[in-house]
């Protein structure tokens, strides 16, 4: 039996995957094998000695100790791209509220309310104060092409606009989906020199924390209007509200609010409504559950963030799941151990992720728990799970 913690609630659909003769599942369980997890900060938490995986019900995971985990050989999970279209669709969202300033008339609406006025007679004299420019034919640039890039890109297209997409690391499957009528800029400079609207879709890690700041902007054209439904450390506050001030940038609009931003002028705060639907929480639940279920039953790996993408089927009687550093001669210490105990290797692989790697090795018997031990005392070896049918 797998035991599971939840540590926010988690959609009904993603708990269905686990069966429940295999899974028992619940916000109270102890040294638990695995966890689901969406917003709660695990920066502090304290792993059980049985703790093998977390798996987030999100694409973000500022909210794990990654790099602690990865010591500790439990493999951290997201769900990337199950999220995707409802973030587009704010996105678009973001576009209008970026141009047409809706949020501030509908305030100064309720205001004129409160205040006894008549609204049929100051609606026509107030509404000047709101204008804003269309879209169509207008240019935007999207920094990240992942699967929320991509989608937004293309429906920028088909709203009239010119795009340019950057984004260094755009995989296959991205350029594959994206229209061709997306300019694609090989830097950043050519983002900010070019676009009237700039949108940002990238993890927020030591590369890009901050990209937005004073000297990012100082290249952007004068009114640039920015989009940042990403994560709000991506921004320097201090250096936007500067350029909000004196009219570099002529809007921005975010669903990370602070108080900060919240006194700053021509800002709209969306209450971080990204993946809030039904449907995304969901899917992200749904995704999440199976990545969980697929290591702990079968060792498989995909969508992880700090261990390789792995799979093997099954061909042997029972399998060895290996963490460890990404060191010259590891996979042969591992065979050796088993070879010196005269275990027939039916199939195995391995793949590396920057410090770390993951070794999968089908064997034809069943072994003791001496044989697996001796893999676990090889130096460098994180975590060894041994898996039978």
């Amino acid at each position: 039996m797998f035991r599971i913690k939840t540590l926010n609630k988690i959609s009904p659909a993603g708990l269905s995957v686990l069966d429940k003769t295999r899974y028992a599942v619940s916000d109270s369980e102890e040294n638990e094998d695995g966890i689901l997890v969406r917003s709660a900060d695990m920066q502090d938490y304290q792993f059980p000695a049985n703790l093998r995986a977390i798996a987030r019900a999100g694409a973000g995971t500022n909210n794990i100790p990654v790099a602690r985990c990865s010591e500790a050989g439990i493999v951290v999970f997201n769900t990337p791209g199950a999220n995707a279209n409802a973030v587009k669709e704010l996105a678009v969202c973001a576009l209008m509220l970026a141009s047409r300033k809706v949020a501030a008339g509908s305030k100064w609406i309720d205001g004129q309310i409160a205040a006894g006025a008549n609204i049929e007679d100051v609606v026509e004299k107030g509404k000047s104060q709101f204008t804003g420019p269309e879209i169509m034919g207008k240019s935007l640039g999207v920094i990240g092409l992942g699967a929320i890039g991509v989608q937004v890109a293309n429906i920028a297209t088909k709203l009239g606009m010119t795009v340019y997409g950057y984004d260094p690391f755009l995989s296959v499957d991205a350029a594959l989906s994206m229209s061709r009528a997306i300019h694609h800029a090989t830097d950043l400079e050519t983002i900010y020199k070019n676009c009237d609207y700039i949108t940002i879709h990238v993890p927020q890690n030591k590369e890009t924390r901050g990209m937005i700041n004073e000297d990012a902007i100082h290249m952007m054209k004068g009114g640039v209007r920015i989009i940042n439904l990403a994560r709000g450390g991506l921004v320097v506050e201090d250096d936007l509200i500067a350029a909000l001030e004196n009219g570099k940038v002529g809007a921005y609009v975010t669903d990370f609010p602070t108080n900060k931003l919240a006194a700053a002028r021509n800002v709209t705060l969306i209450p971080h409504l990204g993946a809030s639907t039904p449907e995304s929480e969901e899917n992200c639940a749904v995704m999440a559950a199976q990545e969980l279920r697929d290591y702990l039953e079968n060792g498989n790996i995909r969508n992880s963030v700090n261990l390789p993408a792995t799979s093997l089927p099954w061909s042997g009687a029972a399998r060895l799941c290996v963490i460890h550093r990404n060191s010259p001669g590891m996979l042969s210490k591992i065979t050796t151990v088993l070879s010196d105990e005269g275990v027939n290797v039916e199939n195995l692989t391995n793949k590396s992720r920057g410090e770390y790697a993951y070794t999968m090795v089908d064997i034809g018997a069943r072994v003791s728990d001496q044989e697996v031990d001796a893999i676990r005392a090889i130096p460098g070896v994180l975590r060894v799970r041994y898996l039978t049918h």
